[in-house]
Parts: structure tokens; C-alpha cells; sequence
């Protein structure tokens, strides 16, 4: 069975589509932009208060639905410049500690509401009681 899921702290989305869908003991979090969970646009904000709100959105996803950061299984990231790849390697490891799931960082020329990041993610839902 598919589920569409909101979570609670996660922005409504902007169009048609789910911030996750859960399915086959696996959540896939739709691209998360650096929007807060009043829908405020952090568009004018730093690049690391940008990132700092991407990181956040897909925790609270994945808490959402039972899973955590530490269950990512893939990570896709995109850089509206490329220029800030060691500034959110930098973040995304102190988020992240020791665990290090598959990941790509794809430079775009631009992302929606002139956004410096969004970052989607595929990971393991909540490991099942003993």
C-alpha cells in the first residue's frame, strides 16, 4: 500500500504532490526547499540558514512518519552555485555524525523562489519492534 503523508512541521506543499510517501518499508521525501512550517520563504536568508531549514524539513519528515536521519539511505542535493558545496558538506556532516548514506550533489542554474538548495532524500522507515 502507498501512503501519501504530511507530516506535522513540514510546509504544505506548493503543488501537486506529497512531502512523503511511504511505501514497501522505504520513505521517499520530496525535494525540501528552505521553507519553515509557517510557510515563511527563507529566499533572502544566508546559505547556511538556507541549509540549516532544508536539514530540518527532511528530519521532521522522516520523524513524521517513524524514521530518522540515521535510516537515510540516499541523499540528492541541489546547489543553485556550486560554490557552496563545502559550506553544506560541512553542515550536512555535522547533522549527519558518523553516518554517511549515498549522496549526490547536482549544481542548477536556479531553483524555485530564487533558493540557493533543495534537498530530497530516500530512507528506511522505523525499524521494526523486537
Amino acid at each position: 500500500m502507498i501512503e501519501c503523508i504530511q507530516p506535522p512541521g513540514l510546509p504544505a506543499p506548493g503543488g501537486h504532490y506529497s512531502p512523503v510517501v511511504v511505501v514497501g518499508g522505504m520513505v521517499w521525501v520530496s525535494g525540501q526547499l528552505p521553507i519553515d512550517a509557517q510557510g515563511r520563504r527563507l529566499g533572502d536568508a544566508p546559505f547556511a540558514t538556507q541549509a540549516k531549514q532544508v536539514l530540518a524539513n527532511v528530519e521532521a519528515a522522516l520523524r513524521g512518519v517513524g524514521s530518522n536521519p540515521q535510516r537515510l539511505v540516499q541523499v540528492r542535493v541541489y546547489l543553485g552555485d556550486i560554490g557552496h558545496w563545502a559550506e553544506f558538506d560541512a553542515l550536512y556532516a555535522q547533522w549527519l555524525g558518523v553516518h554517511r548514506p549515498a549522496r549526490a550533489v547536482v549544481p542548477v542554474p536556479a531553483l524555485h523562489h530564487g533558493f540557493l538548495i533543495e534537498v530530497e532524500a530516500l530512507a528506511l522507515t522505523a525499524e521494526p519492534a523486537p
